[in-house]
C-alpha cells in the first residue's frame, strides 16, 4: 500500500480529496495539513511516497514546499494540484521537483491514476499544461532569428556591416524613418540595448560573415 500526504488549505477541498482516495484500496492518506509549512513537516516526519499538494497556500508558498520536501525527502514524489496555469506556477513547480501538474478541474479518475503513477515515477500532466511545456520548449529551440522578418533580418546584416540608417535606407530602398521602425523592433525582439549589440548578435549567429563586417572597417 501506498502512503500518501494531502496539502491544501480549503478543508472541504482536503476531506473531498481525503474519501476520494481512501476509497482506492491501493492508498492509504496518512496525514492532511492546511498550508505550505504543514506540507514541509509532515513530509519529513511521515516520509510519505506521494504529496499531493495546492500552490496557493499560506506561510510557505507550494513551489517553496516542493522545493524543501524534495530536498527533506527525495524519495517521496510530488503531484501538485491547483487552479493555477499561470507559466511562472507551472515553470516553477517542475523545476523545483514536482513529477505531476494536474489542475483541480481534473476528472477524479485521472487523479487517482495519477496518484498510482507516481508511486512509480511516472509523471501525468494537465492537458493545458502539457500543451503550456510543449510550446516553451519548442520557442526555447528555436533561434532567435525566428522572431525576426526577413526584411528586419536584411536590416540586421546592414547593421553588422556597419552601415548608417541612411545608408541601409538607400541600400533597401526605403525611407530612413522606416529603418528606424526596422531597428527598434529588432532591439525589441532580441531584447538588445543598441545597434552595437545588435552587430555583435548578428556575428555570433553568422547573420554575415565576420570578413564582410571587417571588410568595411579595413575600408575605412
Amino acid at each position: 500500500m501506498m502512503t500518501l500526504i494531502l496539502i491544501d488549505d480549503h478543508v472541504v477541498v482536503r476531506k473531498g480529496l481525503r474519501l476520494l482516495l481512501e476509497e482506492q484500496p491501493e492508498i492509504s492518506v496518512v496525514g492532511e495539513g492546511g498550508d505550505g509549512a504543514e506540507a514541509i513537516r509532515l513530509a519529513s516526519e511521515l516520509l510519505p511516497d506521494v504529496a499531493l499538494l495546492d500552490l496557493l497556500m499560506p506561510k510557505v508558498d507550494g513551489i517553496t514546499a516542493v522545493r524543501e520536501i524534495k530536498r527533506l525527502t527525495p524519495a517521496t514524489q510530488i503531484i501538485v494540484l491547483t487552479s493555477s496555469y499561470e507559466e511562472e506556477h507551472i515553470f516553477g513547480a517542475i523545476k523545483a521537483g514536482a513529477l505531476s501538474y494536474l489542475l483541480k478541474d481534473t476528472h477524479p479518475k485521472d487523479l487517482i491514476a495519477a496518484v498510482l503513477a507516481a508511486a512509480h515515477g511516472e509523471s501525468k500532466l494537465h492537458p493545458l499544461i502539457a500543451a503550456r511545456l510543449l510550446r516553451e520548449v519548442q520557442k526555447r529551440d528555436r533561434s532567435p532569428l525566428a522572431e525576426l522578418t526577413p526584411r528586419e533580418l536584411d536590416v540586421l546584416g546592414q547593421i553588422a556591416r556597419g552601415r548608417s540608417n541612411q545608408e541601409i535606407a538607400a541600400e533597401l530602398v526605403v525611407s530612413e524613418r522606416t529603418v528606424k521602425t526596422h531597428v527598434s523592433n529588432i532591439l525589441s525582439k532580441l531584447h538588445l540595448a543598441d545597434r552595437t549589440q545588435a552587430a555583435i548578435f548578428a556575428l555570433q549567429q553568422r547573420v554575415v560573415p565576420l570578413k564582410d563586417a571587417l571588410g568595411r572597417e579595413e575600408q575605412t
